[in-house]
């Protein structure tokens, strides 16, 4: 049924379906996405993953609301009167290959789907967006990054100091979803300028065993405090501490907290061809992430000793990012864009900062290391029109963010280099289908000591993604 056709009561009426339904998608399909800039993806939307991530300067359709605002004032396909609104649903798809490895005695630990916690990793993508007049408002839920893991409970990061298996488990799971609620203003023939304010939530699931020496570590450089310290200290061989806070289940996380975030932007036409734009997205601001723990000692003489009580993660954010790109088109059919983005990592990732407070009473504070870098992007995209189809090329250049020294296991967000592909089809004048493949070759990252691994550490990490849209204009 076309809503060109309806009433306006039978319009109202239709596009309440296709929120509903929209809705539904994404509270239904909310299970972790695997990030690929450290811990954010590396594109919204299936146009944008095709350019290799770009998307600050240029018409990437309704998921512009989470890149750059200031986009949606510039779309194509929606400065007809009789096609006002946009709406698009569509879905990631992220498979990994993450492997640790011991360099003392080479045994590997591979990161495989073990339980329903883990992968392969489905993130959301839904957003309408309304033009009025000079002005265009949007709303959208998108799952922004996260990273995954699963050791399983067997590998030699489950064994404690003396080489003892302890059957815990080390794995992690973290998913951030963005829910942005944006305005976006054509000021004159060549400006545009957007904003947007976010609802961020983050889930954290996490399974992290540290070795004796570990501990000692971190207990001599005072980064483990609290009244329980000397309780850790006084077990008669002491080979391991184990931290859970998992839970085994497809969307429930074991910590989780709400917080804020948005973004700024503009696009300006230099020419008719040519297009810059840039964005600035805000560090967020989420409360600490909460929720029940077991705190678990492993001893060589009195087995494991575990604690049950509540976890704080606090402070985990995800950084300030800035954009600036342009796009420069060559007649009706060619496009080539470029974008450099800056992410302060820096700021956000310096320590892993973890509070335990036992039912029984006691408390343990710990600092794990990060000191992430800033992180320099620089992504590029072509496409091509022919019909109704559009194809895309793109690639996706990245500094390293993740210091080796500092390197957890199941916190390997590590990839630096990406290619993709992309397509749009369109269905009539109304509705497209988009589809991307990115590709994030291997790479690797060794880390030679304590505090955050006993014995020097390897991880490899590649993964491939696929994004895939509808697109609705009415």
């Amino acid at each position: 049924m076309r809503l060109g056709k309806l009433g306006n009561k039978g319009r109202e009426n239709v596009k309440r379906k296709f929120l509903v339904s929209a809705a539904f998608l994404g509270a239904s399909t909310a299970s972790p996405a695997l990030a690929t800039d450290v811990f954010t993806l590396e594109g919204y939307g299936a146009i944008s993953r095709g350019l290799g991530g770009a998307a600050v300067s240029l018409d990437v359709g309704p998921a512009g609301i989470m890149s750059n605002p200031a986009t949606l004032s510039i779309s194509t396909d929606n400065q007809d009167p009789d096609k006002a609104s946009q709406l698009l649903i569509g879905l990631d798809m992220v498979a990994t290959n993450i492997d640790a490895y011991n360099d003392s005695t080479g045994a590997k630990a591979p990161s495989r789907t073990h339980s329903r916690n883990r992968g392969p990793y489905f993130a959301p993508e839904l957003a309408y967006i309304r033009r009025a007049g000079n002005f265009t408002f949007g709303i959208g839920a998108f799952a922004i990054g996260g990273l995954g893991t699963e050791y399983g409970t067997t590998s030699f990061l489950s064994n404690g100091l003396s080489g003892r298996p302890t059957g815990l488990d080390n794995s992690s799971r973290m998913l951030a979803l963005d829910i942005p609620a944006a305005v976006s203003m054509k000021v004159g023939d060549r400006l545009t300028i957007g904003g947007s304010i976010d609802a961020v939530w983050i889930g954290l699931n996490l399974g992290l065993q540290l070795q004796a020496d570990q501990v000692g570590s971190l207990i001599g450089s005072g980064r483990i405090n609290g009244s329980l310290v000397p309780v850790l200290g006084g077990i008669p061989g002491l080979d391991a501490a184990h931290f859970g806070l998992t839970r085994n289940n497809y969307l429930i996380n074991g910590v989780d907290g709400w917080g804020i975030g948005g973004r700024v932007g503009f696009t300006y036409k230099l020419t008719p061809a040519t297009t810059i734009g840039g964005a600035y997205n805000f560090e967020t601001n989420v409360a600490d992430l909460k929720g029940p723990a077991t705190l678990t000692a492993v001893s060589t003489v009195a087995g494991q000793i575990p604690l049950t009580g509540r976890i704080r993660v606090r402070d985990f954010q995800l950084p300030a990012r800035l954009s600036i790109g342009i796009t420069q088109r060559f007649g009706p059919q060619i496009l080539l864009t470029a974008e450099y983005q800056r992410a302060f990592w820096k700021h956000a990732m310096k320590n892993i900062n973890v509070g335990f407070e036992a039912d029984a009473g006691g408390n343990v504070d710990v600092l794990l290391p990060q000191n992430y870098r800033n992180q320099d992007i620089l992504a590029v995209g072509g496409a091509y029109e022919m019909g109704p189809m559009t194809l895309r090329a793109g690639a996706r250049f990245a500094s390293q963010a993740t210091p080796g020294e500092t390197l957890l296991a199941v916190v390997p967000g590590i990839p630096k280099y990406h290619a993709s592909a992309g397509l749009t089809y369109k269905l009539g004048k109304r509705q497209a289908i988009d589809i991307a493949y990115s590709h994030a070759f291997k790479e690797k990252v060794t880390n030679s000591g304590l505090p955050n691994t006993s014995q020097p550490l390897t991880v490899t990490h590649s993964q491939n993604n696929l994004s895939i849209g509808y697109r609705l204009t009415f």
